[in-house]
């Protein structure tokens, strides 16, 4: 069993982790998606997330973007972290099953617009 969260904006995936409406936490066996739920952004602060979705059981992380902090403390857990995703949450996950969704570079630098978090917005987090 296998349990991803994105980083959402509704059902769409989200270009900032930090400041996403809600996670979409699909759990999958056998490399399909067996449940899923929504659960809202307790909200951003300073390595509080990855410690929540970590407590959730969440072993893999997909968001469009993310700052270099927060990967850091997800990889000292031992949690995947996959950036650069867009589109559909689901589709991003079922993508991620099936091995065809890579992380790119999509990492934001101490809040500022690093040049890969995809729509221009510079609150990258």
């Amino acid at each position: 069993m296998i349990k991803i969260a994105v980083a959402s904006e509704n059902e769409t995936v989200t270009q900032h982790f930090g400041h996403c409406a809600n996670f979409n936490i699909f759990e999958a066996k056998d490399n399909q998606i067996i449940k899923s739920e929504s659960v809202p952004n307790p909200g951003h602060r300073r390595g509080f997330l990855p410690v929540f979705l970590n407590d959730m059981g969440v072993s893999v992380i997909i968001s469009g973007g993310m700052g270099g902090g927060a990967i850091d403390i997800f990889n000292s857990k031992g949690i995947e972290v996959v950036v650069g995703a867009k589109g559909d949450a689901r589709a991003a996950a079922e993508a991620y099953l099936q091995g065809s969704l890579k992380s790119t570079e999509s990492v934001c630098q101490e809040h500022k617009y690093g040049g890969g978090c995809g729509d221009g917005d510079h609150s990258c987090n």
